[in-house]
């Protein structure tokens, strides 16, 4: 599933190339930029699907399709002038904000892990008795949850292209935004409705259709489990890396020289060289994100 929504990344370009057919590397920043926020839009994939919970299966979709709106309207309508804005006026600020969100990313993955190998015990059941305050609700956390993780993307992508012009940018910011909120969330509709069809298949009369009903039903949890995990890699290794690279951009290079020559000397070729730098990168974010949570915990733990 992780591997399909990456490949959904790489229809970016093709956008960028209807929306800005004039410019010849247009595409390809936006290309590029999609790639660089790769683990923000996994971690966008895996959360949405938890706020469609227990939902009635005919109010699924159009739930998906108001976070979806709303994540337009964060992107496209807020950050992208924003963004904007801050290449124009305060391009010095761009590396320490891409700092920060990587920090952040690398706090959210090691949040994960930590999470993940230290249980809580599962929280009653709330009780609902307004299904349509409580879409609304769920809905409205979900676009703030969209809110950050959006501001995330679009720093990344921003930090890609801020040797372009000004009008490049907002073109390529455009084609990142709705490139990447496509994706997301058609990925998130499939995945909510797969029950559903899995359901379907499996009262058909044809066996095989039947199997694949079932398998489907059995098997999308476990999907989502995976979809958590990679995501909480990506978030590892991407808040890493950033991390590494806003460190080289103020003078200090040495991990992330250190970590490209031990990659570049492993045998193996360029697929052995990204798995080493791709490790790095998380080995950096799980320092990072580990002594921000271990802070937090400290901090609660005393008060």
């Amino acid at each position: 599933m992780a591997s399909g929504l990456l490949l959904l990344l790489d229809d970016v370009a093709a956008i960028a190339k209807v929306a800005a057919a004039s410019i010849d590397d247009t595409a390809a920043a936006a290309a590029r930029a999609s790639a660089k926020a790769a683990g923000v839009v996994i971690d966008d994939a895996a959360v949405t699907p938890g706020y469609v919970v227990g939902f009635a299966a005919d109010r699924e979709v159009p739930i998906v399709a108001k976070i979806a709106r709303g994540s337009l309207f964060n992107k496209l309508v807020i950050l992208l002038p924003v963004c904007i804005a801050l290449s124009a006026l305060a391009p010095w600020a761009i590396t320490p904000l891409l700092f920060a969100g990587g920090a952040f990313l690398a706090f959210e993955g090691a949040e994960k892990l930590w999470e993940m190998l230290h249980p809580h015990a599962e929280a009653a059941a709330e009780v609902v008795t307004d299904p349509v305050a409580h879409e609304a609700a769920m809905v409205k956390g979900a676009i703030r949850t969209d809110f950050i993780l959006s501001a995330e993307i679009m720093a990344i992508s921003l930090a890609t292209v801020t040797d372009k012009p000004l009008w490049e940018q907002a073109i390529v910011l455009a084609v990142v935004a709705i490139g990447i909120t496509v994706a997301v969330y058609g990925t998130v509709a499939a995945i909510v409705k797969a029950d559903d069809a899995g359901v379907a298949l499996a009262k058909r009369r044809s066996g095989i259709s039947r199997a694949i009903g079932r398998g489907l039903v059995a098997g999308m949890p476990k999907v989502l489990k995976l979809l958590s995990l990679v995501g909480m890699a990506a978030m590892l290794w991407v808040g890493g890396g950033i991390i590494l690279h806003s460190l080289e951009e103020w003078g200090l290079g040495g991990p992330a020289h250190v970590l490209h020559d031990f990659a570049a000397g492993l045998p193996g070729g360029a697929v052995v060289e990204w798995l080493a730098n791709a490790a790095g990168g998380a080995l950096a974010g799980l320092v990072v994100g580990g002594v921000i949570v271990a802070g937090l915990h400290l901090v609660k733990g005393k008060a």
